[in-house]
């Protein structure tokens, strides 16, 4: 169950960790992206780079999550590198809190045109995660996915992914090994009364198996609701930080399950 449960987080704050800005959006420009349970389409514009923080705590499950992801162009927009860091809390009776399994991005920037853009990642997923406590798979991951983003309008945006994680020989607190898969998929519609202010709805729905003890696995899978807002705010040395308040609802599968979650970007110029 609670190995279940760190899957179903980590699985939301994947996406919500690639929240790239792009060209146009410093000084007051319009904000293309910083999702916040999704991924947009928008590769790290050259030369800048950024510093996302995301923190989310689920009411009913009495846990959290908080990822630390930092994007590079490399070199340019075309191509982006980033790692992303998490720290998860399960309400187990042990309470365990501690370092999940760290990914390692690529992502390539394969359409970018004036109101369509498409930018597929894969990941490598490291297992430092303590799997005998419910904080990583103990095994090697590879994750993709593809995010698409459409400017509807100059006042709506939308944004579609889909993905799938798999995890060969992933083993339960016990030891027991199996090959593990997950699935992913979410849209966005994005509200821009301002241009530095958005009002946005995400519904992102995800389905993972885990291992049992005696080596099989069970599929759960959870949906989500995730109304919120952000805003931008520039400064005259380039920095750009863009603060994100939402509160996710749980749909279906999560009914009963509520939350709020943080989001909190930085970005700014290499030099």
């Amino acid at each position: 169950m609670y190995k279940y449960l760190y899957c179903i987080i980590m699985t939301l704050f994947a996406c919500s960790a690639f929240a790239e800005e792009t060209v146009g959006e410093l000084h007051g420009k319009k904000i293309m992206d910083n999702a916040f349970l999704l991924e947009e389409a928008y590769n790290q514009e050259d030369g800048v780079i950024q510093h996302i923080q995301t923190f989310q705590y689920l009411r009913d499950s009495k846990s959290w999550g908080y990822t630390f992801t930092e994007e590079w162009p490399a070199p340019t927009q075309k191509h982006q590198l980033s790692f992303t860091l998490p720290v998860s809390h399960l309400d187990t009776p042990e309470k365990e809190t501690g370092i999940g399994d760290i990914l390692l991005n690529y992502r390539y920037q394969l359409i970018f045109k004036e109101n369509v853009a498409l930018a597929p990642r894969f990941s490598l997923i490291l297992p430092t995660g303590d799997y005998k406590k419910g904080l990583g798979a103990g095994a090697v991951g590879y994750q993709a996915n593809i995010p698409m983003s459409i400017d509807l309008s100059d006042k709506w945006v939308t944004h579609w992914n889909i993905g799938a994680t798999f995890t060969p020989g992933s083993k339960e607190a016990g030891g027991a090994t199996a090959d593990t898969t997950g699935f992913n998929y979410g849209t966005s519609f994005i509200y821009a009364p301002t241009n530095t202010f958005n009002l946005m709805v995400e519904a992102v729905w995800n389905a993972a198996e885990s291992v049992q003890a005696d080596g099989s696995t069970v599929w759960e899978d959870s949906f989500f609701l995730n109304p919120g807002m952000r805003a931008a705010f520039d400064f005259e040395s380039g920095l750009q930080v863009v603060p994100g308040l939402a509160f996710p609802i749980g749909v279906g599968p999560s009914k009963g399950e509520s939350g709020v979650f943080l989001y909190l970007s930085f970005e700014h110029p290499f030099f």
